[in-house]
């Protein structure tokens, strides 16, 4: 069972454009907050700073607004060598209205070169769930 976690975050004005609800880039935010909340539970908040994204897509397929809140489900699809792929969900918590899905890969980087490095067999445990 590979980890996951479900966050519930609000839609900040900010998130938010000319049309009164929210941003398409605003799901990468939400989702951004799930991840961190991931790595925090598995004791790795700093994971942040060494896996860049090199690959994102999503479905918008619903719209959120200012205030809402959104429960964020963010999964672990795949372990790569260095690579890492999620998936998400993004609904509305009042109706369950699925705003987003869609996913990500990031890549584990040595940080002194910036190059890719092999997840560590401890991080490959915690995120697998082995």
């Amino acid at each position: 069972m590979s980890a996951e976690v479900t966050t519930q975050v609000r839609v900040e004005w900010s998130d938010t454009d000319a049309a009164g609800h929210h941003h398409h880039a605003s799901i990468a935010r939400l989702v951004e907050a799930a991840e961190a909340e991931l790595y925090r539970r598995i004791g790795e908040p700093q994971l942040m700073k060494i896996v860049p994204r090199v690959e994102y897509h999503a479905d918008y397929l619903g719209r959120l607004y200012y205030q809402d809140a959104v429960d964020v489900t963010l999964r672990v699809a795949a372990v790569g060598r260095s690579s890492l792929t999620y998936t998400f969900e993004v609904r509305r918590a009042a109706d369950g209205t699925i705003a987003s899905r869609g996913g990500y890969v990031v890549v584990h980087i040595d940080e002194a070169s910036g190059a890719s490095d092999p997840w560590p067999e401890y991080l490959r445990k915690a995120l697998t769930g082995e």
